[in-house]
Parts: C-alpha cells; structure tokens; sequence
C-alpha cells in the first residue's frame, strides 16, 4: 500500500481516489510545515500545489520517494534536474485548468478595460461617480497574444466573440496553422508596436525572462493594456511601473508576479494595476480536475506505468539502456533549435542501425529538445508530439540499415523560416558518451553540452589566434576547440567556453572578415 504525503490542500475528489485505490494519504497540518523533510522520510509519493518548494534537499530526504505530483501547470517550485538525478519521477496536471487560466485571462482584460474594481470599490465607499470611470471598448480593438499554444488559443477564440483582431507571436508556430486559427502570426516586436491590449501565455524559461523588457514596453501603444496570467517574471516589473507611473500604457493586470507573495507591493497596489493573488486555477471545477488528474498520474507511476503528463519521464518502457539514446536525440534536437533561430516546421530524424523498439522514444526525445527552449519543461516526452502538431510542427523519423560494424548513428535536420541545421550523433564508450560527429556537412567531433561558440570562416591562417585573443581579453576561458574544413576554402570552428560570451565581445568576432557565420548558444540554460 502506498503512501502518499500531502503537503498542500488537494480538493477532496482527488484525495477519495488515492484512498479507494488504496492508498495510505498523510495531510501535512498548516503546523508541520516545518517538518517535511522528517514526514517526507518513509513515503512513495508527494504531492504538492505551488505553496511548497520541492528542492534538492526536501527530495534527498525522501528516502524511498518515487514520485512527485504537482497539482497544477507549472513546475517551477519543483527542482525537476535534482528529481532527475535522483531518479524520482515528476507529474504534472497540464490540462486540468485550461478553461480557468482563459477565462481569468479574459476577465481581468475587461476589468482593467472598464474599470471595475475601482469603480467597485468607489460604490462601497458609498460615493456615485459616473463620469470618473471612463473605459475603452474591446470591439475593433487588436489583441495581441505572446504565446499561441492550448490556453492562448482559447483566450483568442473567446476575443474575436468581442469582434476583436487577432495577432499572435509564437517561435514555435507556423503562419499557416495560425491563419487556420483566425489569428495573424507576427513577431514579438510587431505585436508590441501593434497590439491595444497584450496578454500573455508563456512559460518562464531563461529565453522568456523579461520578454517584455524596459525596451518593448517603451515600444507599447499608448494607452495599451497589459495582462499577465502566465508566470511572473516574464516582464520587468520596474520598467512597468515607471510606464504606469508616467502614464504612456494604459494599465496593467496581474495573476502573476516575481516573487509571491509580492515583497514590494507597489505594482499591485498601483492604481492603473487590476491585481489578483494567483487564483487563475481556483475554480470549483479546475481544483476537482487538477485533484482528479494528479491522483491518475501519481497512482500510474506508482503502477510503474507511463503516466500521460510525466514531465522528466525517461522513457522506461524502452529499456534502461534508451537512455543514452534518449540524451543523444534531445542534445541534438535542442542544439539544432538553438541554432536554427526561427520557428521550426520540420524535423527529420534518422536513424541507423538501432532496435525498432528505441527509434520512437528517441524521435521524441529530439523533438522535445527542439521545442524545450521555448517551452521549458511543459513539454515533454508525452506531450511533445501533441504540442508540435497544435504547432505545425512536422516530426518525420526513419529507420535504416546500415553495415553491422558500423556504430549506431542519430542524424537530426530541422527546418524552419527558410533555414535548416543538420546535425549527426553517436554514443562513445562504455558510458555512452553523447557526441557530435557530423555538421552541417562537416566531420568534426564534439560534446553537445555546456557553452558553445559555433564560427564559420574563411579558411585562412590566423582566424583561431583572432578568436583567443577577443575571449582572453573578455575574460571568457576556452575549455576545448573542435576544427574542420572542407573543400571550397570554408572552415568550422566549434569552442567549449567556460564563461558566458558578452554580448559587445560576440559582436566582435562575428564583424571580423574572416567569419561567415556565428553563433553562440548554451544548452544548460533554461
């Protein structure tokens, strides 16, 4: 018999179907809060919302812990890689509060447009003031909507009932399946110059951090309306409140916020803000669908199945031994991502030489890594496929024979805006070392991990020297280099960096005459 500790307040629909299944459930009391690494000690499962931190050190205290169940969308107070590590499985309830997120989206975008709260509050203090509280129509009105995937799409399909106009910016859409969808596909500094009102629905990753920067919002219509009911920490809160301050956007409302509870409550007590404590999901039937999803999953892993919304499965039913192969497709996938630089809308991933049962888990698995920069870890191996169909994201895989003596070999192309990148892979060693042995028509090997400076160049003396010189002036120390060249007079440079590349340094290594083509790209940020 299982067991199962609660940590925070799970609806009853949820906790009735771990007992009936059951399971043994402890309630962590609001008292013994301080005590969960002692209570987590004996238990196979955990179940959090987002009031508790799972982190490195609550999990290692979990002894015989297998499974960790966020009721909710987002992770982000889970340590997903220590969980990983420690082999403990992490679900989540993607699509319990779809239609609560939405409509809470579309409800604070007409309260900020009309007023209500104020003009509530002015009602309550018993005054009657008609001509203080002038709002604006949504009709004929353009929205914009940063992040076009299941919650965006909805708030869309409920704007245009306001006869509103569409446009939408999303890396990982294509024109066309936006098109089908009634909405404009623009790109994010369009939409801002665009938009009267801008919603958002996007995960926090380390490319979305502060995506409405100080910049963009100075690029805001005025009196452009702004609503966030994503994740906090998607716009730079200071920037935002001197635009508030000096009146050139109209308003904002939030859901959401950087740190919650708020330290600094001047935002949400700003009068041009519409605020709200985090409460998107809290709905009678969002709580009994996220309580009834995450008691699924949890019960399926501790099953040993494979629950439909694992965020870090890896893909057991393959074998142990598809997890050196699962690494390789996803290092491939998301370098490929990162280099390719616009939407995506194919991925061909071929495969030579590898059993039947390994070659669908790892196609997946270069597909979750190419869509994980975007997306961060709501997608994964299960939704992947899911996700890059609502996307226009075409997944072709291949499987082919090759020589026996030859090694097992991945090969990833992705496509996308114009451009494509290829990049071929294969484990080496007794560990099953992932690396890179083929790119873009290049032979070269190297570790797809960590921070890498990729240059194209003339094949001319000299281009190496230049290059050491510019990152040892910058403070940027190179761990290895990787050379090739081929006919033509064209070379390929690819350089593990200890540091960071500054941005004024990369500039100048790309403006030298020798470069064709540059890129910088880190694949441990998030």
């Amino acid at each position: 018999m299982p067991k199962i500790l609660v940590a925070d307040p799970l609806d009853s629909y949820g906790l009735d179907l771990l007992a009936k299944a059951g399971a043994e459930i402890r309630l962590v009391a609001p008292d013994e809060r301080g005590r969960l690494l002692e209570l987590i000690a004996d238990v196979d499962a955990l179940v959090v919302r987002s009031a508790t931190k799972v982190t490195a050190e609550l999990l290692r205290a979990g002894k015989q812990l297998k499974v960790v169940g966020r009721a909710g969308v987002g992770v982000d107070n889970v340590d997903v890689d220590a969980a990983t590590d420690l082999g403990i499985l992490v679900v989540n309830a993607p699509t319990a509060n779809l239609t609560s997120a939405t409509e809470h989206s579309l409800a604070l975008l007409l309260a900020l447009a009309r007023q209500i709260p104020a003009a509530d509050a002015s009602m309550k203090e018993g005054k009657w003031d008609r001509t203080r509280f002038v709002g604006v129509e949504l009709q004929g009105k353009t929205l914009g909507v940063i992040g076009f995937g299941r919650i965006g799409q909805r708030v869309a399909e409920r704007a245009k009932a306001f006869e509103m106009e569409i446009i939408a910016s999303d890396p990982f859409l294509d024109a066309g399946v936006a098109r089908r969808l009634g909405a404009e596909l623009v790109s994010i500094d369009e939409l801002i110059a665009r938009a009267d009102a801008i919603t958002l629905h996007t995960p926090l990753t380390a490319e979305t951090r502060e995506l409405i920067s100080r910049e963009r919002i100075a690029r805001m219509k005025p009196g452009a309306l702004l609503v966030n009911c994503a994740r906090g920490g998607l716009i730079d809160e200071e920037a935002l409140l001197e635009a508030l301050d000096a009146g050139t956007i109209g308003g904002a409302a939030f859901d959401v916020y950087l740190e919650e509870p708020p330290k600094d409550w001047l935002l949400a007590r700003h009068p041009r803000v519409v605020a709200t404590p985090h409460i998107g999901a809290q709905t009678r039937e969002a709580q009994e669908r996220i309580s009834a999803e995450t008691a699924h999953m949890l019960l399926a892993a501790l099953a040993g199945e494979m629950p439909a919304a694992a965020v870090n499965l890896p893909f057991r039913p393959a074998g142990a031994r598809s997890e050196p192969y699962l690494k390789l497709g996803e290092r491939l996938g998301k370098l490929a991502s990162l280099l390719l630089g616009s939407a995506p809308q194919r991925l061909d991933v071929e495969m030579w030489n590898l059993e039947e049962p390994l070659c669908h888990p790892l196609a997946v698995a270069a597909l979750k890594g190419v869509l994980s920069p975007a997306l961060g870890h709501s997608v994964n191996y299960v939704n992947a496929e899911r996700i890059a169909e609502g996307r226009g994201v075409e997944l072709v895989r291949t499987a082919r024979a090759a020589p026996a003596d030859d090694p097992h070999r991945v090969s990833v192309r992705l496509s996308g805006g114009g451009k494509s990148v290829e990049i071929e892979g294969a484990l080496f060693g007794a560990e099953s070392e992932a690396r890179v042995v083929r790119f873009s028509g290049y032979r070269l090997e190297f570790r797809p991990e960590g921070k890498l400076l990729v240059l194209e160049n003339r094949d001319v003396p000299g281009v190496v020297g230049k290059l050491g010189t510019l990152l040892g002036a910058a403070g940027v120390n190179i761990a290895d280099i990787h050379l090739a060249r081929r006919e033509g007079g064209e070379a390929l440079a690819v350089l593990r960096l200890d540091q960071s590349v500054p941005a004024e340094t990369f500039e100048q290594l790309a403006a030298q005459p020798e470069v064709l083509r540059a890129k910088y790209v880190d694949l441990e940020a998030r």
